[in-house]
C-alpha cells in the first residue's frame, strides 16, 4: 500500500518518542510504537528485552495490549505506527503479526518507519494468511 504519510505525523511522533525509553541492551536495535485511536487517545510502547530473549516483548505488542487494557478495541483503533532506529524500515516481527492479526481492523494503517523512510501498509498485506477464531471452528 503506497499512502501518503502526512495524516500519520501525531502518531510517527508519538512513537519516536517511545523509542527513547526502549530496553535493549542485547540487540541495540530500538523500537517505538503508538496505537492512536478515532478520539484522538494514544498509547505507546517501546520494546523491552530480557536476557532470556523469549521474554522480551516487542514495541508494537506493548502498545496495543496498553489500549486493550485500557478499554479500546479493533474499531476504535485508527492507526498504529512502528518505529525503529535500524537502517531500514523495520517491519513487526511474525508473533506481532499474529497479535495485530487479532487486535487490529484488516485495514487499519500500520506506519512504519526509521526516520529516513516510512511506508504505509495493513496486516492484511504484512500477514495475507493468517490465523484466526475461524481456524478454530
Amino acid at each position: 500500500m503506497k499512502e501518503n504519510i502526512e495524516g500519520y505525523t501525531k502518531v510517527l511522533d508519538m512513537a519516536f518518542q517511545a523509542m527513547e525509553h526502549a530496553y535493549a541492551p542485547y540487540s541495540n536495535y530500538h523500537v517505538g510504537a503508538c496505537v492512536l485511536t478515532h478520539d484522538n487517545q494514544s498509547y505507546i510502547g517501546a520494546n523491552i528485552e530480557n536476557a532470556s530473549y523469549g521474554l522480551t516483548c516487542c514495541a508494537e505488542r506493548n502498545a496495543i495490549f496498553s489500549a486493550y487494557s485500557n478499554g479500546c478495541r479493533k474499531e476504535d483503533i485508527k492507526a498504529i505506527a512502528i518505529v525503529s532506529d535500524g537502517a531500514r524500515i523495520g517491519a513487526p516481527c511474525g508473533a506481532c503479526r499474529q497479535v495485530l492479526s487479532e487486535l487490529l481492523m484488516q485495514d487499519t494503517p500500520i506506519v512504519l518507519s526509521n526516520g529516513k523512510e516510512s511506508l504505509v501498509t495493513t496486516i492484511k498485506e504484512l500477514l495475507p494468511m493468517q490465523f484466526n477464531e475461524e481456524d478454530l471452528k
